[in-house]
């Protein structure tokens, strides 16, 4: 069961960014997913969550700059980031659980894979 994470990078306040995660070892369809983000110095927080019955939930600070999606076919799932700013700094995280929990989220306790993390930089 792998999740490999790839998309960020350095970019400037304003721009956007396309975050990508493959899923091999297991079926993403059948999965919730989440993508969760780690600045310096901060605890993991949630951005943005699809549970599997497809119902969307993003923080705050995602909401309306973010989007997150799955390609099922290519067992993939994406973070669209637009409007980027320097506090949207960190190492970015796809994660995915297939236990078929009650509730799905934005805790990092709710998924049991997690990719290995792709850096975004945003510069001001």
């Amino acid at each position: 069961v792998q999740l490999q994470a790839s998309g960020g990078g350095l970019v400037q306040a304003g721009g956007s960014l396309r975050l990508s995660c493959a899923a091999s070892g297991f079926i993403l369809d059948y999965s919730a997913i989440g993508w969760f983000r780690q600045a310096p110095g901060k605890e993991r927080e949630g951005v943005s969550c699809i549970t599997r019955g497809g119902i969307t939930d993003y923080s705050d600070s995602g909401k309306g700059r973010f989007t997150i999606s799955r390609d099922n076919s290519a067992n993939t799932m994406y973070l669209e980031m637009n409007s980027l700013k320097p506090e949207d700094t960190a190492v970015y995280y796809c994660a995915a659980d297939d236990r078929n929990l009650l509730n799905y989220g934005l805790e990092a306790y709710e998924y049991n894979y997690w990719g290995q993390g792709t850096q975004v930089t945003v510069s001001s």
